[in-house]
């Protein structure tokens, strides 16, 4: 734990800068909190299969099925996915997207070349599979191929993710450790940074992890925790956040996690946005707003009224 409360502060503390110094990473001064200036990140808890409004809203994002131009990086399934395109194709099934290319190194020098990098280039979309978190960290972190996928989000593209390709986009990498995904915090700890500050957990209910990340944020304040039940995402675009799927997804602030936050019965009244804490969910179609730390309450319904 000593080790861990280091590395948070001096992430706190630089940002990126310490340990982009000697990578080709441009790291600019941010406006937004968690989320990035331009494009949209799609976080998704793991096994999505046909869950209609998360693919849907890929595609729209991604360009439409015609327009878009789809990257999908297989390599946290490991070195046999470079071949096997079964994941891609179910992604252009699901998706309807015409120009996909799988994309697949675990050469870390690879990834760093411009010949490696081309298929980005003008993509509009990326999207990463699951598997193992660490093998994208291994692969692309702090390279080339990681500011080609930045420029995709300048560009105003989508990033997505599902399972290990959710929680690396995250900046400090959940379950990332080489000897399994039971260890919280292991021997790959940084991730892609798509969403700065945060630690992004997935397959939430199904594997009863709800409590996991809280001890984390805890003890990194400045950084927000998001854990995502399966066939559920969270769209990120700016410092918003908006639900999709049919299931929950948990959010982990400092403020709930010590009480000191929103109080879920006020007045005698239930808020059903608010917690008493470690954590509280929001569902399909909810939203929050990252930068203020709040769920943004939309105006109740003409007689919507709550009962039991």
């Amino acid at each position: 734990m000593k080790k861990l409360s280091i590395f948070l502060l001096a992430l706190t503390a630089f940002g990126y800068s310490a340990f982009a110094q000697s990578s080709p990473i441009t790291v600019k001064k941010s406006d937004t909190r968690h989320g990035p200036e331009k494009g949209s990140l799609l976080i998704i808890g793991g096994n999505v299969g046909s869950q209609r409004d998360i693919w849907e809203k890929f595609t729209e994002l991604a360009g439409g099925k015609d327009k878009a131009v789809l990257v999908v990086v297989t390599t946290a399934s490991g070195d046999s996915a470079a071949y096997d395109k079964k994941g891609v194709e179910e992604v252009k099934r699901q998706t309807g997207i015409k120009n996909v290319t799988l994309f697949h190194t675990s050469d870390f020098k690879e990834a760093n070349s411009e010949k490696f990098i081309a298929p980005l280039k003008n993509a509009t979309a990326v999207y990463f599979e699951g598997g193992r978190q660490w093998r994208i960290a291994d692969s692309y972190l702090n390279t080339l191929t990681h500011q080609a996928f930045i420029d995709v989000l300048n560009r105003g593209g989508v990033i997505a993710g599902s399972s290990a390709g959710a929680s690396i986009i995250g900046s400090f990498l959940w379950r990332g450790d080489t000897k399994g995904a039971q260890v919280l915090v292991g021997d790959h700890t940084q991730g892609l940074g798509f969403l700065k500050y945060s630690a992004i957990d997935q397959h939430l209910l199904v594997r009863n992890r709800q409590y996991d990340l809280v001890d984390f944020i805890r003890k990194a304040p400045d950084f927000i925790g998001i854990g995502l039940n399966e066939a559920t995402a969270i769209l990120v675009q700016r410092d918003t956040l908006q639900v999709l799927g049919h299931s929950f997804v948990a959010i982990y602030d400092y403020n709930t996690i010590v009480n000191s936050g929103e109080k879920h019965v006020l007045n005698n009244r239930e808020d059903f946005t608010a917690s008493n804490g470690p954590f509280f969910f929001l569902g399909a179609g909810q939203k929050y707003d990252l930068a203020k730390r709040q769920v943004i309450k939309e105006p109740r319904k003409s007689g919507n009224t709550a009962s039991n």
